[in-house]
């Protein structure tokens, strides 16, 4: 019978954690929110299950076109760990990633992707096209879907309603 390592923080996935983390992605969706972004926010946990990063989208205040909540994780994880790959690492983010943060994924080589709502007009993760399933590419990225889509599809309907 295989031990379980002492070092991990969070064990295997499981839906309650990935509930956990999601939940503290949603806070990042929060914030940006609060600042007047659209409401997305990642987190960035270790392969031991340790969060090392969370994010909220921030292109209006930075300017960036490119500071979606996964982007935005992905340079800090790369910081924090000295290296742009980050394998065995799992992103939680509140809404399916575009094809410009599933791209930043696979080159980060992060091996899991869990996401809450999905996004029907630029949604990479299946909603419009599947890039973690491309074979022709040279990593693949495990999905898991629908993760609290409820809670944060209301926060994006709602932010959105607002602006209407």
């Amino acid at each position: 019978m295989p031990t379980q390592d002492p070092r991990r923080t969070g064990g295997e996935p499981t839906p309650e954690r990935d509930r956990e983390l999601m939940q503290q992605a949603l806070e990042c969706a929060r914030q940006a929110y609060d600042a007047g972004e659209v409401p997305v926010g990642a987190v960035l946990v270790d392969e031991h299950g340790a969060v090392l990063v969370r994010a909220a989208n921030a292109p209006i205040a930075s300017h960036d076109p490119t500071a979606h909540a996964e982007i935005v994780a992905l340079r800090a994880a790369g910081a924090k760990r000295g290296n742009y790959r980050l394998p065995a690492t799992t992103m939680y983010v509140t809404l399916e990633p575009c094809a410009m943060c599933v791209g930043a994924l696979i080159h980060a080589r992060v091996a899991r992707l869990v996401f809450a709502a999905t996004d029907p007009k630029t949604g990479a993760c299946g909603s419009v096209f599947d890039l973690t399933a491309t074979r022709e590419l040279n990593h693949r990225i495990e999905v898991t879907r629908d993760v609290l889509a409820d809670e944060s599809g209301a926060l994006l309907r709602k932010f959105f309603a607002e602006r209407r």
